[in-house]
């Protein structure tokens, strides 16, 4: 197969949050291993438009998120755990994939999602890994074996520079990143057709 594209989405309003920079540390596995990556960090989300699905007009950004996804062959999803669900920021951006429906490999139909949840706490973290979970059975999408729950509170995730320090978090990320990406390999379906079909 050509090289498997995975997409990140995650992050919040603060530049280098632990969970866009937990996508990131993800998704470098998934490099690490061949893969091509393309994150949409919080910055990005933020600058979305409330989705309205009564309006078809669409942003560039939001045709650039639409159009990624359309195009991978797996998926890394990290949310903050807000008051023990998914921040508003990163369920914006899901429900505007609500456009793929129409397509021949509907939603993330074929593909394995890594997910990752970081929350000051183990139980926003539980359940918002588990709301995450649900929001990807619901666009057909396969989560990985591993979801990986990060709790912010314990101890420093991350230093300036992004690179993980928690020993724990980091092999757990690393894994993550080799499940996607071995499923998209394994799966030997690119996307790359999809997306000019699509386009």
């Amino acid at each position: 197969m050509t090289t498997p594209l995975i997409v990140g989405i995650g992050g919040t309003t603060r530049p280098g949050s632990s969970s866009e920079l937990a996508v990131r540390t993800a998704l470098a596995a998934a490099e690490r291993r061949g893969a091509r990556t393309e994150h949409f960090g919080g910055g990005f989300l933020a600058s979305l438009p409330h989705y309205a699905p009564e309006n078809p007009e669409r942003t560039p950004a939001q045709r650039r998120l639409v159009a990624a996804v359309r195009a991978a062959d797996g998926l890394v999803i990290g949310s903050p755990g807000y008051h023990g669900g998914v921040s508003g920021l990163v369920k914006n951006a899901l429900d505007l994939l609500e456009d793929l429906r129409g397509d021949e490999r509907v939603y993330f139909d074929g593909r394995a999602v890594g997910l990752v949840v970081t929350a000051a706490g183990w139980q926003a973290c539980g359940t918002t890994l588990s709301a995450l979970r649900d929001t990807v059975h619901a666009l057909r999408g396969w989560p990985t074996p591993l979801g990986v729950t990060l709790n912010s509170a314990q101890t420093p995730l991350f230093d300036a520079t992004g690179e993980c320090l928690d020993a724990s978090a980091a092999t757990q990320l690393d894994l993550l990143g080799e499940q996607v990406h071995g499923f998209a390999v394994r799966q030997g379906r690119p996307a790359a057709a999809e997306a000019v079909r699509a386009a």
